[in-house]
């Protein structure tokens, strides 16, 4: 009787569907583009392992977040800017205007009003765009509260446009706005968009410096979270409580061989034991230490280490299972140890501008290039390009993951990418 107890209960477990992890913000559930899904495809095409595509109304460099069955775009609609609401069959159930006066393409293709990346707690969605329109949505498309960040900060003066992603945790939304009229880090309520604290993130720095395109980040281990914020030659780490600075990383960009066009636009990734720090234009990559206090230089021990060159440029870093991966803009993949900063290997993969940041599932490395391009890198410390797969579409947005399907927006379609 027993016996047959246990394997009834072995069928039943094995019979239950697997539950889908949500990807609720830009780089997934932890902020560090890490998913726990398995079962994904390393091949696609326009033909093979499509779930389904959907066309987009305009392009967008944000991508999805995801909870349950619902997925959510933002995006351009022509002069307008606008938060899709579809389903995970592919449907679209709603579409709400957040803003008008998309500013179209920055710097040529690479961007617009829609790079910023919506974020979700699974009972409303929070979207900002690059006019400075930031909004609150519930799953219904209804607005719950809505403001500008440049009639309440001050006018943007990007050279490239503001392309920056609120970090949403606990109860409050993480901005920081960095450009020539203002050097601010922000936390506002999610429930009202009422300002809990600002401060003034001071530097020395001068000119492109003063651009940052990077998105604050999370770090946070068991008992423990702070802020960090990238740009304008420093990254600094924030208390929560009152944004009060708890660290600053200097050196990044020497002041004896100042570059004065050194705009950061990859942003760190931290983890429990590491915080990677990215720079810019061939720049240095630091691996600081998350106990670290007060100013930290290139001499410092709080470090675990620092390359001087080799940074990524626009996608940010990847760290996994004792190894840190830094994908250049040219396709060039690095592979690193964590502890030592040794460089395991470095090989260029698909000769495209990559714009978006790594993503890692299922034993594999995937690097989503411009033309629509993704290479599988099988994850270790030995190289091994898995597959290389073309969709017939351009793209800035990094991967999304959920449910055993790999999303993919495009900027004129979105993709769910499933194993068949």
């Amino acid at each position: 009787m027993l016996i047959h107890r246990i394997v009834f209960l072995l069928a039943f477990s094995f019979a239950l569907p697997a539950l889908a992890e949500n990807w609720p913000q830009w780089r997934g559930p932890r902020g560090d583009g890490i998913s726990s899904e398995t079962n994904l495809p390393a091949t696609w095409s326009d033909k093979e392992n499509i779930a389904w595509k959907l066309p987009l109304p305009g392009m967008g460099g944000a991508t999805p977040c995801i909870w349950g069955d619902r997925i959510f775009v933002s995006s351009a609609d022509g002069d307008d800017l606008v938060l899709l609401c579809i389903s995970t069959e592919g449907k679209q159930l709603w579409k709400t205007k957040i803003g008008t006066g998309n500013g179209g393409r920055s710097r040529g293709d690479e961007g617009n009003d829609a790079s910023p990346s919506p974020s979700t707690d699974g009972k409303h969605v929070w979207a900002c765009f690059g006019n400075g329109d930031m909004a609150c949505v519930d799953f219904e498309g209804k607005i719950a509260w809505k403001f500008n960040l440049q009639e309440r900060y001050g006018k943007f003066r990007y050279g490239f446009g503001m392309h920056m992603t609120p970090v949403l945790h606990g109860d409050h939304l993480y901005l920081q706005l960095i450009h020539s009229n203002a050097a601010l880090v922000i936390a506002v309520n999610k429930s009202d968009g009422k300002e809990v604290w600002k401060v003034e993130r001071k530097s020395d720095g001068v000119a492109e410096c003063e651009h940052s395109y990077a998105s604050p980040v999370l770090w946070q281990s068991d008992k423990k979270a702070y802020l960090i914020t990238h740009g304008n030659d420093y990254a600094i780490g924030h208390s929560l409580t009152d944004g009060s600075e708890l660290w600053r990383v200097g050196d990044l960009n020497p002041k004896n061989n100042y570059n004065r066009t050194l705009r950061f636009v990859a942003s760190p990734v931290a983890t429990p034991s590491l915080v990677v720090i990215p720079s810019a234009k061939n720049g240095p990559v630091v691996a600081l230490k998350p106990d670290a206090k007060g100013y930290v230089d290139a001499d410092s021990k709080q470090q675990q280490w620092r390359r001087s060159n080799n940074t990524p440029d626009v996608p940010s870093p990847l760290v996994h299972e004792g190894l840190v991966y830094l994908c250049r803009e040219n396709g060039i993949l690095i592979c690193i140890e964590a502890d030592t900063g040794k460089e395991l290997y470095q090989e260029r993969t698909h000769s495209q501008r990559h714009r978006a940041s790594p993503v890692y599932a299922d034993g594999k490395i995937y690097l989503t290039a411009r033309d629509g391009t993704v290479s599988v890198v099988k994850a270790g410390r030995k190289f091994e390009l898995l597959a290389t797969n073309k969709l017939q579409d351009q793209t800035s947005a990094s991967l999304a993951i959920s449910g055993g399907r790999i999303y993919i927006r495009g900027f004129d379609a979105l993709y769910a990418i499933e194993k068949k």
